[in-house]
């Protein structure tokens, strides 16, 4: 009988071993945005004092995400990359939040709706 029996197979081109890989391009960049956020916090580690409580804390976080990172992963030019995507970023930001208040003003000059006629001051 067709219904009883053995276990049944996946249909033709499906089985476990093959799924969706990862995108190597998207993991290296991550990495290169990864290895940014270590020498940010890299540099800020004297800022805080590496004995303060915010030290301690992010010499843990660099020793851990370190593991992640292979020496030479960030090179120069990724640096000015990732660099000129944040500048990039912030200023698409910038006026997006400058557009979002004018919209939330009504277009108004500040100051314009402070005194309206016919009001006692």
């Amino acid at each position: 009988m067709p219904g009883q029996g053995g276990p049944q197979q996946a249909p033709m081109g499906v089985s476990s071993v093959t799924g969706p890989t990862p995108n190597k391009g998207f993991e290296a960049a991550g990495i290169q945005k990864l290895g940014m956020a270590i020498k940010l916090m890299t540099d800020a580690l004297p800022l805080v004092g590496a004995t303060s409580e915010i030290g301690s804390a992010l010499m843990d976080s660099i020793k851990k995400l370190s593991k992640h990172v292979q020496p030479g992963a960030m090179n120069p030019a990724s640096e000015r990359n990732n660099i000129e995507q944040m500048a990039m970023r912030n200023q698409q930001n910038s006026q997006m939040q400058q557009q979002m208040k004018q919209q939330a003003g009504g277009g108004q000059s500040p100051g314009a709706g402070a005194a309206k006629p016919g009001m006692a001051a």
